[in-house]
């Protein structure tokens, strides 16, 4: 066996078998309950991979066991059944290993607990590598402050930073050790949009340029949808979608999906016929994006709620038989009271129920 598929993780567990496999980690039927009660719920035979170079992201709604899945894959957990691979071997928790957490990974929290809050950026940063090459240390701190664009902060003690550049030396930290997988826990929580949408971007560029890969937990897709390689859906502990995000949104396999990806409108089968939509089914997902509205002295429905988003508006329409949910990119061509017209520019038949992909 090559020295390639050894890590330092399977001398703890005597008997493992080396597991080839392309992906860079693979989940198998790994469940986990949140307490010993009966009615406890908790991860239900969850499976699925990831890949190396890859950003995949982890969502779903309070509860669901997004950072448990999380804490299960990094070994702070152990899992009831099922196992987590890396690079082959299986992760182990916290019963056989005196240090839990995988040593080729590492984890951001998203309370900061690791940061040292009367240190300095710089001092935090260094800390994580040893003092036997400081030139090499030095090196290689100033390098990952430069790649997180915090090198301009590096004499601030960590009490005097924003919640953003408190991130920003969090996974600084993280990474100065280059891991090969990074595991964030609701990396967005507590930063205002500009700061997210700048470390979404750096974070896609040094996974490209590195050999990093992500994992990175969150409660509100629309902060992953643009930098994920692929999602992780859970409801009730359960997994009940996986796939790449363009996939999923245009065509969401169920209610629960087409309403967390897209807030789109769910209409059954009588309903959509009003609409002129002859498709077979029994329930369908229209984005308010699919929907475009015309103003009609004689119009079908009135719009009894306008929105502000920017860009563009979102619009609440109705009548006697259905309201829905549009979004209209001319701004104040219409008013609250208005009838209109619609026509649907597309619609995706979805499950009424959330089919769940555990084994």
């Amino acid at each position: 066996m090559s020295d390639s598929s050894k890590n330092s993780s399977c001398e703890f567990v005597p008997g493992d078998v080396y597991v080839a496999d392309s992906s860079l980690l693979v989940v198998n039927n790994l469940s986990r309950k949140y307490s010993d009660k009966p009615d406890s719920g908790g991860l239900k035979s969850i499976s699925f991979s990831v890949n190396k170079n890859e950003i995949t992201a982890i969502i779903g709604k309070s509860g669901s066991g997004k950072s448990t899945l999380l804490r299960l894959i990094y070994g702070l957990l152990e899992p009831d059944a099922g196992e987590a691979r890396f690079e082959g071997w299986k992760v182990i928790g916290p019963t056989d290993q005196l240090i839990p957490g995988h040593p080729a990974m590492r984890m951001v929290s998203q309370h900061f607990d690791d940061l040292n809050t009367y240190a300095n950026v710089y001092d935090n940063v260094a800390s994580q590598l040893s003092n036997e090459d400081l030139n090499h240390k030095e090196k290689q701190t100033l390098l990952t402050l430069k790649r997180l664009r915090i090198d301009h902060l590096r004499n601030q003690r960590i009490s005097d930073l924003s919640g953003g550049e408190k991130q920003r030396v969090a996974i600084a930290r993280a990474l100065i050790t280059q891991p090969k997988l990074l595991l964030m826990d609701e990396p967005f929580n507590q930063i205002d949009a500009a700061f997210r949408d700048e470390l979404q971007r750096d974070l896609k560029e040094i996974v490209e340029e590195t050999d990093l890969s992500v994992i990175l937990v969150s409660h509100d897709p629309s902060e992953v949808l643009g930098m994920a390689n692929q999602l992780v859906i859970l409801k009730d502990g359960a997994l009940v979608a996986f796939g790449e995000p363009v996939a999923l949104y245009n065509n969401p396999p169920s209610k629960y999906i087409a309403r967390m990806l897209a807030k789109s409108n769910i209409l059954n089968a009588e309903q959509v016929k009003y609409l002129n939509i002859m498709e077979e089914g029994d329930y369908f997902a229209i984005h308010p994006e699919w929907v475009k509205v015309r103003a009609s002295k004689r119009g079908r429905f009135e719009v009894k709620m306008i929105l502000f988003r920017g860009f563009y508006e979102e619009l609440i329409i109705r009548n006697s038989h259905l309201y829905l949910r549009v979004y209209h990119m001319k701004h104040g061509l219409l008013k609250r009271g208005d009838r209109v017209n619609c026509q649907i520019l597309k619609s995706t038949p979805i499950s009424n129920n959330d089919p769940s992909l555990s084994a």
